[in-house]
């Protein structure tokens, strides 16, 4: 009979293309993945991994047993939740992973919603890079806050995606920049020459910023780059350059910025949650979902709200 344990790590090989990638990803050793990938094999009867001294793939055979696999982890979970949802009570761990400004925006608000629920544990991580999905379709987690940039984000057969809110791109200059003043007009065109501060060359944010600087005239100028948003903002706030960023940054408060629309309404981003379609009716993950959508009614008020010469939440919003 084929281990279930087993079937879930040959999807994981087929995920990450290599054993160490899986190995990594896993926590086990090299080792052992090969072992346990060899243990499968003689359930199965078949060659499954091609191995070479360099690298491994799957075979044939082993594509078709990653295709089954799918499958049938999706109708234990689908198993599981069905029992979960008759016990009728949220219990046990769930997982959200969410990328660095979605994990500082939504957890107080996830926290405030689940811990009336005495058998639920939250636990939130911060997702690799555009990694929550696979995240999510591994088991890894539950659910995944993820940004989409491009409006190409779909959902599929074994993961569901829910649209959560629009993060539009906004101006972020020091309180004493002349821009602070809300009747002082924004134009792009005129702010070229200012020090500008970005996310490192190839991150979604920065794409963004430079196709938005590229639009009023000629090559975007070469902004000094910084990991973190939240370093961006910080440096704002003691004078050092502006910044374009995604609202959600802006969502836990911070202190001597102003924030300016940007004129154009730059794209920004959406943000989804994912889930695998087989737990959406376990009780935890249901309730943790609808808390998501929760915070993100109340986030998206914020969004819309911010204080022009402060970047924090408007009196009265949660």
């Amino acid at each position: 009979m084929l281990d279930l344990r087993r079937l879930a790590l040959i999807c994981e090989f087929a995920r990450r293309g290599s054993i160490a990638a899986t190995a990594a990803s896993l926590g086990y050793s090299p080792s052992a993945v090969s072992q346990q990938l060899a243990a499968l094999e003689r359930e199965a009867g078949a060659v499954l991994i091609d191995r070479t001294a360099r690298s491994a793939e799957l075979t044939d055979a082993g594509r078709r047993l990653v295709e089954h696999a799918e499958r049938i982890l999706a109708m234990v979970e689908n198993a599981e939740s069905d029992l979960s949802a008759h016990a009728g009570t949220p219990s046990g761990r769930v997982t959200v992973t969410a990328f660095p400004t979605a994990a500082v925006a939504f957890a107080p608000a996830l926290v405030r919603s689940l811990r009336r629920h005495t058998a639920l544990a939250l636990r939130m991580a911060q997702s690799r890079p555009e990694g929550g999905i696979d995240e999510v379709r591994s088991g890894e987690a539950d659910i995944a806050l993820v940004d989409d940039w491009r409006g190409r984000m779909r959902g599929s057969e074994t993961v569901t995606l829910f649209p959560l809110l629009h993060d539009p791109l906004v101006l972020v200059v020091p309180r004493k920049h002349r821009l602070a003043f809300p009747e002082e007009p924004v134009d792009l065109r005129e702010l070229r020459e200012e020090p500008w501060m970005a996310t490192p060359d190839g991150e979604p944010s920065r794409l963004a910023v430079d196709r938005m600087l590229a639009a009023v005239g000629g090559a975007p100028p070469v902004p000094w780059e910084f990991e973190g948003l939240s370093t961006i903002l910080s440096l704002v706030a003691k004078g050092v350059g502006i910044a374009a960023v995604p609202a959600l940054a802006l969502a836990a408060g911070v202190r001597g910025i102003a924030v300016r629309e940007i004129p154009g309404a730059p794209a920004g981003r959406d943000v989804h949650a994912a889930a695998r379609t087989s737990s959406l009716n376990r009780p935890a993950v249901a309730v943790t979902l609808r808390a998501v959508h929760t915070a993100a009614r109340y986030l998206a008020a914020d969004l819309t709200a911010l204080e022009p010469a402060t970047g924090e939440p408007a009196r009265g919003r949660r």
